[in-house]
C-alpha cells in the first residue's frame, strides 16, 4: 500500500508550499503527477511553476505541452498518469484515483476553506480504509509542518 500524507495549510497558500514539495520529490528521483480540482487551477499552477523561484527550475508540463510521458512533473485535472509517477499530489479538492500504484499520495488542503477540510477528512477515512499508511501534517507558526498524526 501507499504512504498518504495530508498537509493542512493554515497560513500559507498552495503556491507558497508546492514548489518546495515538488523539488523534494524530484531530488528523491521520483516522478510526480499533480492533480488539481479544475482546469483553471491546473493552468494557474502551470504558469506559477515557471516563475515560482528565480534560482530554480522545476521541469513540468501538461497535456497541451505534449511529451506527457517525459515530464518529471505532470499537471492534470484528470486521473491519468502518463509519466508513470511515483507520487501523486492532490490539490484543490481533486478526487483521487486509486492510490495503490503510487509510493506516496499527498493531499494539500486549505484549512481556511471548510469544504476543503470536510473533503480532507473524507479522503483520510478512505485512505485508511484502503489500508494506506496515513500521516497528518499541520502548518505551524514558523511556516513549517508538524506531524500531528
Amino acid at each position: 500500500m501507499s504512504e498518504v500524507l495530508f498537509y493542512h495549510l493554515q497560513r500559507r497558500t498552495l503556491e507558497s508550499v508546492i514548489g518546495d514539495l515538488l523539488e523534494k520529490s524530484l531530488d528523491r528521483g521520483w516522478r510526480v503527477v499533480v492533480q488539481s480540482g479544475s482546469t483553471e487551477r491546473r493552468d494557474a499552477l502551470d504558469g506559477y511553476l515557471w516563475t515560482y523561484r528565480e534560482d530554480a527550475f522545476l521541469p513540468h508540463g501538461t497535456a497541451s505541452d505534449g511529451r506527457e510521458a517525459d515530464q518529471p512533473v505532470y499537471l492534470t485535472d484528470g486521473l491519468e498518469n502518463p509519466n508513470q509517477a511515483n507520487v501523486r499530489f492532490l490539490v484543490d479538492r481533486a478526487v483521487p484515483p486509486d492510490l495503490s500504484p503510487y509510493e506516496r499520495g499527498v493531499y494539500i488542503f486549505d484549512g481556511n476553506d471548510e469544504q476543503s477540510v470536510v473533503d480532507a477528512r473524507l479522503r483520510w477515512k478512505e485512505a485508511r480504509s484502503a489500508g494506506h499508511a496515513v500521516t497528518y501534517w499541520q502548518e505551524n507558526e514558523s511556516g513549517g509542518f508538524s506531524k500531528k498524526a
